[in-house]
């Protein structure tokens, strides 16, 4: 079993428990949050291979994520009637499987003979699609459209993902550094509050 498939497994499992751990915050009943953590887990890579072309999407084809996005999502389910889990726990998760689908989204459209013009793109699609339509079914703005450092934290990841694969970067090593800068820039965004500017019109009266 290779790193990529340990790191498809790794986001889906932190992507699911996150939208659990969301759907918790908006009091949805175990359905729910069942469907919003299937949708913040396989909801980006859906997007990506359907624009890609490459149907059955990826987890009609192996129901190994949707097994383990389900879960994961009841084990948080679970855990979280007895443990208190911090606001931080849930951004940390997030960013966590934002890294990981991003440089994952970006490897399968190469595999799937795009340019890394648009792999790095489809990589930002994976990594940040399905946490916006777990914002929406929760009644939230989407992240990616706030002026926070989220969509354009995946762009980066995959961008630098893409780049080191064409200079025949070793994988691990390309894997690792696009994933990483992905969870570094949204983390530090966090913690430093930096953010993208904001579209405001000016007042004419």
């Amino acid at each position: 079993m290779t790193t990529l498939f340990w790191l498809d497994l790794l986001g889906v499992a932190v992507f699911a428990a996150s939208g659990a751990l969301v759907a918790a915050r908006h009091r949805l009943d175990l359905l729910g949050a069942l469907v919003v953590a299937f949708v913040s887990a396989l909801g980006g890579g859906t997007l990506r291979d359907v624009l890609l072309g490459l149907t059955p999407v990826f987890w009609v084809k192996n129901t190994l994520p949707g097994a383990v996005a389900l879960s994961s999502a009841l084990l948080t389910f679970v855990l979280m009637r007895f443990l208190v889990f911090p606001t931080r726990v849930l951004l940390v998760l997030d960013a966590v499987g934002l890294g990981v689908f991003a440089v994952l989204g970006a490897n399968r459209a190469l595999e799937a003979g795009v340019s890394p013009f648009v792999a790095a793109p489809m990589g930002m699609l994976s990594g940040a699609a399905g946490g916006a339509i777990r914002d929406v079914l929760c009644g939230e703005i989407p992240t990616t459209l706030k002026a926070e450092v989220y969509a354009t934290a995946a762009l980066f990841g995959a961008a630098v993902f893409c780049a080191l694969t064409v200079l025949k970067t070793p994988e691990n090593l390309a894997l690792f550094a696009g994933a990483g800068l992905t969870f570094a820039l949204r983390i530090a965004s966090l913690r430093f509050k930096f953010a993208l500017p904001i579209a405001e019109l000016r007042n004419d009266s």
